[in-house]
C-alpha cells in the first residue's frame, strides 16, 4: 500500500524549496503525494501564489485559509489559532501517513503542534539554523522537538539537531534544498529577464528583500531606503516581505519609495524562475532573506545582509553583514559590488530531494515514539 506523504506550504519561497521534492514524490509509485497550502499562497494581497502550484502541475487537496488582515503581534497569535482548529480538520479527512515541514514559520507551529496531539509522524528539513533576529529560531526548535525525521543543510546543523536530543539516526545531512533549483532550473537571459520585468537594460540591478526582525527593531527599511535613494541609475527590483508582524508596513514604506523612484519595481512575488535569474543577473542581492546566505551564492553574486534577523546563520564570504545604519549599509553594498573572490558552496551539492527520497523508502515505519539522546 502507497504511504500518504503530505507536504504543507504556506509561501512562495517555502514552496519554491519543496516543489522539486514535491514533483519526485509525486511520481514515486511507493508514496501518494498530498499537498496543502495555506498562509500567503491564499491571499491576493501576496500574489495568490497557490496558483504557482496549480500550475505547476501539481493538485492542491485542501486550501486552508488562516491570514488575518493585520500584521500585529495579537492578530499573527489569532492565525495561528486558526490554523491549529483548521488544520485538525484537514488531518482528520486527509489521514497522512507523514508530514514534511520546511522551517520555522508561525504557520508551521501551529501545524506541527497540531500533528503531534493527533499522533502524525513529521519529518523536519532545515533543522538546526540560528537566527537570532527573529523569533522563527525558537520555532525553528520547537518543531524540532516535535518532528521524528530530520533532514539538515549543513553537517553543524545536524550536530545541533542532535544537541537538542534527537536520535543521530534520525538526522540526516541532505544539503540545502533550493540549491536543486539552481542546478535544475533553465534560468532567464538578462534580455528576457529585464523585458518580462520592465527593467531599464540600459542600467544594472539590485534585487532586494526585506522582512521584519521580529526580535528586533521595526524601522531598519527606512535606513536601508534611505541608502537606496543614492543609486537612481541602478534598476532596484523588490520583492515584497512576509506575512511576520511588521510586513505590511514594510510593504507599504517600499511602495511608496517606488511611486518616487522610476528605478524602483515592487513585485508581491517573482516566482522561483524570475527570483533566481534576478539573482543571477544582480550586481547585489540586498536585505535579510536566508536566500541571499544560502542559495544567493550559487549563482556567484555577493549579498548584503543587513540587520539581526541571520544573525547566526551560517554564510560563506560573499555575505556582507552590515548593521542597521545608514553609512553601514552603503559601505557594504560598494564592498560587495568590489567582491571577485572565490564564492564558496557550503550548502551540499544539489542533491537533497533523492537523499531524502531514499531514506523515507528505507524507513519501513512513520513512528512518532522517540527517546532523548543524551550526548
Amino acid at each position: 500500500m502507497k504511504r500518504k506523504i503530505c507536504i504543507i506550504t504556506g509561501t512562495r519561497a517555502e514552496y519554491g524549496l519543496l516543489s522539486n521534492l514535491a514533483k519526485k514524490l509525486r511520481e514515486d509509485q511507493d508514496f501518494d503525494l498530498q499537498m496543502v497550502a495555506t498562509g500567503m499562497h491564499l491571499s491576493p494581497e501576496f500574489g495568490s501564489t497557490y496558483k504557482e502550484i496549480e500550475n505547476d502541475g501539481f493538485f492542491i487537496d485542501e486550501k486552508i485559509e488562516i491570514l488575518l488582515s493585520a500584521d500585529s503581534p495579537t492578530s499573527i497569535v489569532k492565525s495561528m489559532g486558526l490554523a491549529t482548529i483548521s488544520f485538525a480538520d484537514a488531518f482528520n479527512r486527509l489521514e497522512p501517513d507523514l508530514l514534511i515541514i520546511l522551517g520555522d514559520r508561525f504557520e508551521m507551529l501551529a501545524v506541527a503542534q497540531t500533528a503531534l496531539i493527533m499522533r502524525i509522524p513529521i519529518a523536519h528539513i532545515h533543522g538546526g539554523e540560528c537566527t537570532f533576529g527573529a523569533y522563527d529560531d525558537a520555532i525553528r526548535h520547537s518543531i524540532t522537538k516535535m518532528a521524528t525525521w530530520h533532514f539538515t543543510s549543513t553537517e553543524s546543523h545536524r550536530k545541533r539537531v542532535i544537541q537538542l536530543g534527537e536520535s543521530p539516526e534520525r538526522v540526516f545531512n541532505v544539503g540545502a534544498m533550493g540549491i536543486e533549483n539552481i542546478m535544475n532550473l533553465n534560468l532567464l537571459t538578462r534580455k528576457e529577464l529585464f523585458e518580462e520585468l520592465q527593467l531599464n537594460d540600459k542600467l544594472p540591478m539590485f534585487l532586494i528583500t526585506y522582512h521584519p526582525e521580529t526580535n528586533g527593531a521595526t524601522e531598519g527599511i527606512f535606513k536601508l531606503l534611505d541608502v537606496l535613494d543614492n543609486y537612481p541609475n541602478i534598476n532596484l527590483l523588490f520583492t515584497k516581505s512576509n506575512a511576520d508582524n511588521g510586513g505590511r508596513m514594510i510593504n507599504e514604506a517600499i511602495y511608496q519609495f517606488t511611486l518616487k523612484h522610476r528605478n524602483a519595481k515592487l513585485y508581491d512575488s517573482l516566482g522561483k524562475l524570475k527570483y533566481l535569474s534576478a539573482v543571477k543577473h544582480s550586481e547585489v542581492v540586498i536585505g535579510n532573506s536566508s536566500s541571499g546566505l544560502i542559495e544567493v551564492p550559487y549563482l556567484a553574486t555577493p549579498t548584503v545582509n543587513c540587520g539581526t534577523r541571520q544573525e547566526g546563520r551560517e554564510h560563506p564570504s560573499s555575505v556582507f553583514n552590515t548593521s542597521l545604519n545608514i553609512e553601514s549599509i552603503h559601505e557594504a553594498i560598494e564592498e560587495a559590488r568590489k567582491f571577485h573572490d572565490v564564492y564558496e558552496k557550503i550548502f551540499g551539492e544539489g542533491n537533497a530531494s533523492n537523499e531524502i527520497i531514499s531514506i523515507l523508502k528505507e524507513t519501513s515505519s512513520f513512528s512518532i515514539k522517540k527517546e532523548f539522546h543524551d550526548l
